[in-house]
């Protein structure tokens, strides 16, 4: 496989790459390194009102025109807003390299945010709003978020609230675009069968037109979330939130506040994350379902912030079975503090992680992904083989020890939707 080529262009924008010559498809991505938490409280979910908005007519596509330049030519159009960044991508058949980036790079600097359009956005956002509060499986992830940072960005839903986006009008969107899209926040990420020298030549005089701009400042998690010390008693922090819904089944989630992204820690944490509950050969798909049958799914999972992170954990059961599967749960999280896993166990984890990893970046789609995930957070794109070095130095020991710093109560979180006791009663389970 060939290597990563990156261009920085003198405004700052930075076109990255990589040639698979074997692929008969290409993946275009075009980032802004902003998201939910560089919004103020009054305008969350601005980030992501304009995600939707910047498919909705540009000077010379109207919103049709703009879905059906990628799909009439068998393409694929989508986008996604996050705590840090914005992504809007497009794949298709290699020959249709100058359509993706040329709608793409349209979208990105010439989106019109007319007055109609935003109300029949704002509706549809609304419509968003209130299907995840109606599905208990996305709902429950907003809470723990709440739960694990409340009174901060990050603890805010990406959509926003029913009230923010109604607040919302043509004037707010031009002026927090403006401010955060520009060459220095701007990143494009491209793979697939093509040339480096193609996508600058491609990309680089529409991106020329961004204005250099500022990199923006987001409020940094504190201490505590960023797993420097241990839970401040003060904080007001709530450590469980439940709400009750008339469904059949209760969803858990459960956190437990780790550090960025930039802590060597991290290898350690993922694999930790892999023997826990990230595939079914894990410790808790074999106890709690296959063992005990109290759920169809649990998985665990990271979030990895520049300043901040946490351990995940979300299961859907049985109500009556909440208090044993939140018990069982808690007793692997001791368990992992007290004895390290076996090398036969670590080993198995890092052969999964890295063969995950290598299994996706077979795709052009992913390639683009990761470079810019890596862009954005470590200023340049991850060699897969130093990854893999990485994960393979992790051991037994390291997991035991990183478990010690990230799995003790004071760091937990749990946030339950659906048929369930009151907060109270689950914090007596904690104890």
């Amino acid at each position: 496989m060939n290597s990563y080529r990156l261009t920085k262009l003198p405004n700052g924008t930075r076109i990255a790459s990589i040639e698979m010559p074997h692929m008969q498809s290409v993946s275009v991505g075009i980032w802004t390194a902003v998201g939910g938490r560089y919004e103020p409280k009054a305008i969350c979910g601005i980030s992501h009102f304009i995600e939707h908005l910047m498919f909705k007519g540009t000077k010379k596509r109207t919103a049709r025109k703009i879905t059906e330049a990628v799909e009439g030519v068998g393409g694929y159009l989508n986008a996604f807003t996050t705590e840090d960044h914005t992504c809007y991508y497009a794949k298709a058949a290699a020959a249709h390299l100058p359509t993706l980036c040329d709608v793409l790079s349209d979208m990105y600097l010439n989106s019109q945010f007319a007055p109609a359009e935003i109300e029949r956005e704002r509706e549809v956002i609304r419509e968003e709003i209130l299907m995840y509060h109606d599905n208990p499986s996305q709902h429950v992830q907003e809470l723990l978020s709440e739960t694990l940072w409340p009174n901060h960005p990050l603890g805010r839903p990406l959509t926003g609230t029913v009230d923010t986006i109604s607040g919302l009008n043509q004037e707010a969107f031009f002026e927090f675009k403006d401010k955060h899209y520009n060459g220095r926040t701007t990143i494009v990420t491209v793979a697939g069968k093509m040339t480096h020298d193609c996508v600058v030549d491609l990309m680089g005089p529409a991106m020329t037109a961004l204005p250099v701009g500022q990199v923006p400042r987001f409020t940094k998690a504190n201490d505590e979330a960023s797993g420097k010390s241990g839970r401040s008693k003060k904080g007001g922090m709530p450590r469980v939130t439940a709400v009750k819904q008339e469904i059949e089944q209760t969803h858990l989630a459960m956190g437990l506040l780790a550090f960025g992204r930039h802590d060597d820690r991290r290898f350690a944490l993922k694999l930790l994350s892999v023997i826990l509950g990230e595939n079914m050969s894990s410790r808790l798909f074999q106890k709690l379902r296959e063992r005990h049958g109290f759920c169809y799914s649990v998985q665990s999972g990271i979030v990895s912030l520049d300043d901040a992170g946490a351990l995940t954990i979300f299961a859907g059961l049985d109500p009556a079975k909440l208090e044993k599967a939140v018990r069982l749960i808690l007793a692997e999280l001791d368990l992992l503090c007290a004895k390290p896993p076996t090398r036969g166990e670590l080993r198995k984890a890092q052969d999964y992680t890295i063969g995950q990893t290598l299994m996706g970046l077979e795709s052009t789609t992913n390639q683009m992904m990761w470079m810019g995930e890596s862009m954005l957070g470590y200023g340049k794109v991850l060699d897969p083989a130093e990854i893999e070095r990485r994960l393979l130095a992790v051991t037994p020991e390291e997991i035991r020890a990183v478990a010690g710093d990230c799995l003790s109560r004071a760091r937990l979180g749990i946030a339950v939707a659906g048929p369930a006791p009151k907060s109270e009663v689950i914090k007596s389970w904690l104890e």
